[in-house]
């Protein structure tokens, strides 16, 4: 189980990275791009993804899975921070930002 304090923690170690508002959730942003969000009283995060890489992390169990409406089709995906360990919450993090991010940011966390 992941908390918000790891959520946050892993989305800030991303270069360039601001927080900002969105509506009653707080969103991560790079170069102001959203690239996930924060809704404390689902304890919940909101993550944008290809759509392929959408497929494959809802593959790995409940904790991952499509958002139900258009959004969802354009790869925005829910993620259960009670449901969902450090290491794949840091993944999907990870190919979050590097779809938002230029390329130039995203070449410097690419392994």
């Amino acid at each position: 189980m992941a908390s918000f304090i790891e959520f946050e923690e892993i989305a800030l170690s991303f270069p360039e990275v601001s927080v900002e508002p969105h509506f009653e959730k707080i969103s991560f942003r790079v170069k102001k791009k959203i690239f996930a969000t924060y809704d404390e009283k689902n304890h919940r995060v909101t993550v944008k993804l290809s759509v392929s890489d959408q497929e494959l992390y809802s593959l790995t169990g409940p904790s991952v899975y499509p958002v139900d409406n258009n959004w969802g089709k354009q790869g925005w995906t829910f993620i259960e921070l009670g449901e969902i360990d450090r290491e794949l919450l840091k993944k999907v993090l990870t190919s979050s930002f590097c779809e938002v991010a230029p390329k130039t940011l995203s070449d410097l966390i690419k392994n």
